[in-house]
C-alpha cells in the first residue's frame, strides 16, 4: 500500500524539482561531506562520498538526521558494489539497474522499526510514562491511605470516649 505523500512524489513536476535541488545541492557539497539542507518544509540530507558518489534523501524534518545519513550510506555502499564505477557519472535511472533502493526505502519509512536506536527510545518514552502514571497513582493511593489513618484515629479516640462514657453509665448500676 502507498502512503499518499509518495504519490506526491511521483508526480513530473515534484521529480523533477527534486532533481534539480538535489543536483544543486550535490555540486556545492564538498567530497567526504555531509550535510542537511532546509527546502520549503523538507530537508534535504545530502552525503558526498570521497569517491564523488553522492546521495540525497528528502525527508520531513521530523524525520531522524541520524536516520537519514544512515540509510544514504548503506544505499551509497551498495551501489557502489553493485554498478561499475565507470558507469556513475552518466547513468540514469534507465541505464543503471539497482534494484535494492525500493527495499531500503520501505523499510526505513518507520525510523522506530528501522533504527535500533530510535526503537529503545520509542520504548523508554513509552516505559516513562508508564512510570510517571504509576507514581501518580501510588501517591493517590499514598493520600487515601492518610485519610484513612487519620479517620481511623479518630474513631479509636471517639471509641475509647465511648467505652470510658459506657463505663461510667453502667458503674452506677449494679446487676442483681
Amino acid at each position: 500500500m502507498k502512503r499518499p505523500l509518495q504519490n506526491f512524489f511521483q508526480r513530473s513536476s515534484v521529480q523533477e524539482f527534486m532533481t534539480f535541488t538535489s543536483q544543486l545541492i550535490v555540486e556545492r557539497s564538498a567530497k567526504g561531506s555531509r550535510a542537511s539542507v532546509k527546502e520549503q518544509e523538507y530537508l534535504c540530507h545530502v552525503y558526498v562520498r570521497s569517491d564523488s558518489l553522492a546521495g540525497v534523501a528528502i525527508a520531513d524534518s521530523e524525520y531522524p538526521s541520524r536516520l537519514a545519513f544512515t540509510l544514504l550510506e548503506k544505499v551509497l555502499d551498495e551501489f557502489s558494489k553493485q554498478v561499475d564505477r565507470i558507469d556513475w557519472p552518466v547513468g540514469s535511472p534507465a541505464t543503471i539497474q539497482y534494484t535494492a533502493l525500493d527495499g531500503h526505502l520501505s523499510r526505513y519509512q518507520n525510523p522506530r522499526e528501522a533504527d535500533p536506536m530510535s526503537k529503545v527510545q520509542a520504548e523508554l518514552d513509552e516505559t516513562k510514562i508508564i512510570l510517571h502514571n504509576t507514581m501518580e497513582s501510588l501517591l493517590e493511593r499514598g493520600e487515601k491511605l492518610d485519610d484513612l489513618v487519620s479517620k481511623s484515629e479518630v474513631l479509636g479516640t471517639q471509641s475509647k470516649a465511648f467505652y470510658k462514657t459506657a463505663r461510667k453509665q453502667n458503674s452506677c448500676c449494679a446487676i442483681m
